[in-house]
């Protein structure tokens, strides 16, 4: 037997503030029978398809170190020089630049400072 994940949890300050920020990232949406709300201590969201499902969790203290395990994100419909430059649009905060000429990735922090990376997108890789 084995085990499956349910769902990615982050801790957070400000569950409703960053999930509402994910959600712009990812392009998910809240669970449709749990609607997230300003001051909800927990706010799950979720792929569109119900693939997956991140769940922000408010806790007291603050991040202190960098993260043990985060996201790597690959575009859906651009590349991955184009999705660097929404998501600096939006807010995120880039740490580091580890572009080649032949792939690479960028690392940015959200608003409470989690890492994440931008990977190439698939249509990248495939040409």
């Amino acid at each position: 037997m084995v085990s499956a994940v349910s769902h990615t949890s982050i801790d957070c300050r400000d569950a409703y503030t960053l999930a509402e920020w994910w959600k712009q990232v990812l392009g998910y949406v809240d669970v449709a029978d749990d609607p997230n709300a300003p001051g909800h201590e927990e706010c799950m969201i979720v792929a569109p398809d119900g693939s997956h499902h991140v769940l922000f969790i408010e806790v007291p203290e603050a991040k202190a170190v960098k993260n043990r395990i985060h996201f790597d994100l690959r575009p859906t419909d651009r590349t991955r020089d184009e999705e660097v430059v929404r998501l600096r649009g939006i807010g995120a905060l880039e740490l580091a630049d580890r572009r080649t000429a032949t792939g690479g990735w960028v690392v940015f922090a959200d608003p409470e400072g989690n890492e994440f990376c931008v990977l190439r997108s698939q249509a990248e890789l495939d040409a």
